[in-house]
């Protein structure tokens, strides 16, 4: 990415939850760095990306699809074992030296997405619903994010309330079938894996929701284009 000011931008802030809580903090960097890995394959950004301090790390895509989309699946990769929270948000971001790393840059698209993830940080500390929170979308201050502003982005709260309740954290079977099947793994490969009928995946990916995780998804990413 050049120095200056971007286009606008959806930057995407993560980090781990309970982190201290791992004492192998070199196989929990180890974990976190080829998980980003290997979303970046799939949904590539147009920050890649990377581990910033500590327990965080950061990217920053297109459109708020492909943002949303990213979130899920680092979060995928990485449970049951490790979870994630994350914090969306949209604006334009100044870079100020691209031959560092991490990138040296600042910009309300990184400040609406501090706002953000510090929300999901406050609610971790309510009742049990309220933990469930792991994503939140802040639209930034900028033109074009008046829309944001006005009432759009709680639909996509909305949206990533109900999908981050609905993604299975101590299940090692479960987060395998969905992982694979939002990743475009058929039934019969699924069943193979894991040892159960085509049957059996069906159900359960009917049970956990899987469907609908993936449906809304569909209709939020129209909504986008």
């Amino acid at each position: 990415m050049q120095t200056g000011e971007q286009p606008l931008v959806y930057a995407l802030l993560g980090d781990i939850v309970a982190s201290k809580t791992h004492h192998r903090r070199d196989e929990l960097q180890g974990r976190v760095v080829e998980a980003l890995a290997a979303v970046d394959e799939r949904v590539p950004g147009v920050q890649p990306l990377e581990v910033t301090i500590g327990d965080e790390f950061q990217g920053a895509y297109g459109s708020l699809a492909d943002a949303v989309r990213a979130s899920l699946l680092i979060r995928l990769v990485l449970l049951p074992r490790v979870d994630a929270r994350f914090g969306i948000g949209s604006g334009r971001v100044t870079v100020f030296d691209d031959t560092r790393r991490p990138l040296s840059q600042d910009g309300p698209a990184w400040w609406a997405a501090r706002e953000a993830i510090n929300h999901v940080h406050r609610h971790q500390q309510r009742s049990a619903h309220e933990r469930a929170i792991r994503t939140w979308f802040v639209a930034g201050p900028s033109p074009e994010d008046r829309a944001g502003r006005s009432g759009a982005d709680q639909f996509v709260n909305a949206h990533l309330l109900c999908r981050d309740a609905l993604v299975p954290r101590d299940d090692d079977r479960a987060v395998a079938l969905l992982r694979g099947w939002l990743l475009g793994r058929t039934q019969v490969d699924l069943a193979a894996e894991v040892g159960i009928s085509q049957s059996a995946v069906s159900q359960r990916l009917g049970r956990m929701g899987a469907l609908a995780i993936r449906d809304s998804f569909d209709l939020l990413a129209a909504g986008q284009s």
